[in-house]
């Protein structure tokens, strides 16, 4: 199908664009990469009456060191993000993450900040920016703010940007030593969404994990902490037993749905397959 139609603005500058969104009011639509809202407005489930194209804004890019934390801006690719080396030393998890997203083509197009604002269940990123505990920088007519990845994924397709708000950038906090990562997901195909997917970082000391983040993919409105798992996890010995007792209880307190893809009830079974696989890696067990 063809889109409807609808201006298009390019600015150059971040509050260029505040402006060019407020100026266009509830019926305007920010795109970077494109490649998630591109379909929608193909399939004519959303018809802005203006698009803002960020893409180009320069102060949007890259990947910068800010210390204690690494500043991803929202229009680095996710190319770019599974390349930098800044990301691989400090945050492997999200480089590892980033390498999974659908084909090369979309993640040349693709950008970090348009899959978390996206606030797709099934995105990969999304869960990866949870379990590390990162945070949104958003601009807006009010000025900056910055908002917790716990409080930023709303509901399904719903982040907690205002209207006229912008996903700048994110502050991804640097782990540090005794830290180690994986990323495990089940897809039907290379390119398709994740079915079941885990984010698990796991930090080891004398043989015992003193501390565990897991975080899941689509096993509910958006993606969510498997608190369970992570309670078992502390203090427990970096055993292959100990890791599968706590993985049992992945499915505590998620929504799974059934959908042509799979049943709720394999999701729940996904998701325990799922985290023991990524905390023993993430555990080197």
């Amino acid at each position: 199908m063809i889109p409807m139609a609808f201006d298009y603005v390019r600015p150059s500058t971040v509050d260029e664009a505040i402006s060019a969104l407020a100026a266009a009011g509830e019926d305007g639509k920010v795109i970077s990469g494109g490649q998630s809202l591109m379909p929608v407005l193909r399939l004519r489930m959303a018809a802005p009456t203006t698009l803002v194209d960020i893409g180009s804004i320069a102060e949007m890019k890259g990947v910068t060191d800010g210390g204690d934390h690494l500043v991803v801006g929202a229009n680095a690719t996710h190319y770019e993000v599974m390349n930098d080396a800044l990301v691989k030393q400090h945050a492997p998890l999200l480089a590892q993450a980033a390498g999974t997203v659908a084909d090369p083509a979309i993640r040349h197009r693709g950008t970090f900040g348009g899959s978390l604002a996206h606030a797709d269940p099934a995105g990969d990123l999304p869960t990866v920016a949870l379990a590390l505990d990162a945070t949104m920088v958003a601009k807006g007519p009010n000025g900056t703010r910055e908002i917790a990845a716990k409080d930023f994924f709303v509901d399904y397709f719903t982040s907690a940007l205002e209207p006229e708000e912008i996903l700048v950038a994110v502050k991804v906090p640097k782990l540090g030593d005794g830290w180690s990562t994986h990323y495990e997901k089940f897809n039907r195909t290379a390119q398709a969404w994740a079915t079941v997917g885990v984010a698990a970082a796991v930090k080891r000391q004398n043989g015992t994990i003193t501390e565990a983040r897991v975080a899941l993919t689509n096993m509910g409105p958006s993606p969510v902490r498997a608190s369970s798992v992570e309670a078992a996890l502390a203090g427990a010995a970096a055993t292959t037993d100990a890791i599968a007792a706590a993985a049992a209880n992945a499915a505590d307190g998620t929504r799974p749905t059934s959908d042509l893809h799979a049943s709720a009830e394999f999701r729940e079974h996904l998701a325990k397959v799922l985290t023991k696989r990524a905390v023993a890696q993430a555990a080197g067990v």
